[in-house]
């Protein structure tokens, strides 16, 4: 089972950019988007509708902002839409899905934003977050966990992590947080397999980062630790352009 996750910076803008042609030929079982920045009323049928998927879509009440969606091949059991905070679900930011063999959970997570302002309404949201993970991985589900997570967690994660100590995305207590979701038994599943520093998913257009591979580490998949036996890899793919972030993804076996 192939699934992927893509932080795509506008579904309409990529979609003019080949979106529906690399879907169908990289025929992921599961792919999860983050930032659509649309509603699905603003969506045309050929992106609610592509060949062999299902669609679930999750939009902020703001329009043109944030936004999450979920393509499928197989029909998930349940389909639930945010945290159950109207705070945080008003910016369209979760789609939970049950498949059965596991919970996976597309997030958008908040960015820190200019000046760090909103670092506790993303704290804030990590934490409840997390209590929704614990409440279903101690019930005895296994979980996944993927999207943009707008922290690179270690050093290994950024191009220039001294020049960005300061700054959201990489403020201790962001890095902390991650460093706690893994210890509650969470496995960073790229790092599972790959050590080495220089592995990034998202470079800033304004600078032309991406010519530079001047990049963050911020788009994740993570599983659960008993779901961790059927890991069979986890990957970047750094060369699928359309946006400032790349995707990423992993492999479970069935």
């Amino acid at each position: 089972m192939r699934l992927i996750s893509w932080n795509v910076n506008g579904i309409r803008s990529i979609q003019k950019k080949g979106f529906l042609d690399w879907l169908s030929k990289e025929s992921p079982d599961v792919l999860c988007l983050q930032e659509t920045k649309a509603s699905e009323e603003q969506l045309d049928d050929r992106l609610k509708n592509a060949a062999g998927y299902r669609s679930f879509w999750c939009s902020a009440v703001k329009k043109g902002y944030s936004g999450v969606a979920l393509y499928t091949k197989a029909k998930p059991l349940e389909i639930v839409n945010g945290l159950g905070s109207e705070e945080f679900d008003s910016e369209g930011r979760t789609i939970m899905a049950d498949f059965g063999k596991f919970v996976l959970f597309n997030i958008y997570f908040p960015n820190g934003g200019a000046g760090n302002r909103r670092v506790p309404f993303k704290m804030a949201f990590y934490d409840l977050f997390l209590a929704k993970a614990e409440k279903l991985r101690k019930a005895g589900r296994h979980i996944v966990v993927c999207g943009d997570v707008n922290t690179a967690h270690t050093e290994s994660d950024l191009a220039r992590p001294k020049e960005n100590m300061k700054n959201t995305g990489f403020l201790p207590e962001e890095r902390a947080w991650v460093s706690k979701f893994i210890g509650h038994g969470y496995v960073d599943t790229f790092r599972h397999y790959c050590q080495e520093p220089g592995r990034y998913t998202w470079w800033d257009y304004k600078t032309g980062a991406r010519q530079r591979d001047v990049g963050w580490r911020i788009d994740y998949f993570f599983v659960s630790q008993g779901l961790l036996p059927q890991l069979r890899s986890a990957f970047i793919m750094k060369d699928v352009m359309g946006s400032d972030h790349c995707p990423v993804g992993i492999e479970i076996s069935e």
